[in-house]
């Protein structure tokens, strides 16, 4: 187990710190909806600088919620909006840029969480198509789906029917793409067939009482690592579906709340806006970072901070790892 008094909090002041990035340089990356919205750099040491679009006007912002770094210090911003979505690219100069606002003709929804397809390509998460959002907090609600956008091509669906589809991640063999689906409490994965195909669904392992599948990592074993909103929750979960809670940080009564209006189907935003716990702030992310990369660093919904402590096993490292940011360093005055 990793004890609440292992926990460091890293940075101050972030608004809404959905999702980590971790970088070999020590830097993190986290979403930001300050303003026009656009992502917060955070050093080791935790100092921060806010790296907002600079083209947006702050009535009609940016709400990132899932983010991607590329080379050249560009990011991939998932766009949570109230009504629509889409994916957009922010540019170290503060410019940003439309990459995919619709699929098969139709405007997307709120999206979650992008993610690259280790050949130039792009998954995009869409959790739910309910309006608003909230009536997607539902076992029964399965109208999530997977957008692939190839380096190349048209963007397609490559997989629906998902109860409100989050984070996914490729497997590090390349072989599967893992994915949380928060409200049916389910991990689950795909076969990837070919660049951007996915085979049929399969369940990894599905999740009890009070725990919401939101963020996902694999350490370098192949190990998924699965953190639960609301519970504040880090689980291990092995490619047969055995699971191990390693932290968790909740008040009990705070959560059979929550859980008796999820399963009553009237589970709503006050259920995830508000967290009753000792030092977590309903984490929804883990990234690996550090020099060994046995760091965890934990994006969280409410926080404004970024939670961190010493992981029993190395991450296995993700595209961004070693990506060139250097002209975003050198436009926030980072450069050495």
């Amino acid at each position: 187990m990793i004890e609440l008094g292992d926990i460091e909090f890293i940075g101050s002041g972030l608004k809404r710190p959905e999702c980590v990035l971790a970088h070999s340089s020590g830097l993190m990356i986290v979403p930001d909806w300050t303003g026009a919205g656009g992502v917060s750099l955070v050093a080791p040491h935790g100092g921060s600088i806010r790296h907002l679009a600079a083209d947006r006007a702050e009535t009609d912002p940016l709400r990132p919620n899932g983010i991607a770094l590329e080379n050249g210090g560009t990011i991939l911003l998932a766009h949570l909006g109230d009504e629509a979505g889409g994916l957009f690219r922010l540019h170290p100069d503060g410019t940003t840029e439309t990459v995919l606002d619709k699929v098969d003709g139709k405007t997307l929804p709120p999206c979650n969480f992008v993610i690259s397809d280790g050949g130039g390509g792009l998954f995009l998460t869409v959790s739910t198509q309910r309006v608003p959002r909230a009536l997607g907090y539902r076992k029964d609600v399965d109208d999530g789906f997977i957008v692939h956008i190839p380096y190349r091509g048209k963007p397609r669906i490559a997989a629906d029917g998902l109860g409100y589809t989050n984070e996914c991640m490729l497997h590090p063999s390349g072989r599967w793409l893992y994915v949380n689906e928060t409200f049916v409490r389910r991990l689950s994965r795909f076969k990837v067939t070919g660049r951007g195909k996915l085979g049929k669904r399969e369940t990894v392992c599905e999740f009890g009482a009070g725990i919401f599948p939101d963020g996902l990592a694999f350490d370098a074993g192949g190990n998924a690592w699965v953190t639960s909103i609301v519970s504040n929750c880090l689980i291990s979960v092995s490619a047969e579906g055995e699971q191990m809670i390693w932290l968790e940080d909740f008040d009990p009564d705070h959560l059979a709340w929550v859980e008796e209006a999820y399963q009553a189907n009237a589970m709503g935003r006050p259920h995830l806006d508000d967290v009753r716990s000792q030092c977590l702030r309903n984490i929804s992310n883990l990234a690996f970072g550090g020099v060994d990369l046995k760091t965890a660093y934990l994006g969280c919904l409410l926080g404004d901070s970024i939670a961190s402590f010493k992981m029993p096993v190395a991450g296995h490292p993700l595209p961004h790892w070693q990506a060139d940011i250097e002209p975003l360093l050198q436009a926030k005055g980072l450069a050495q």
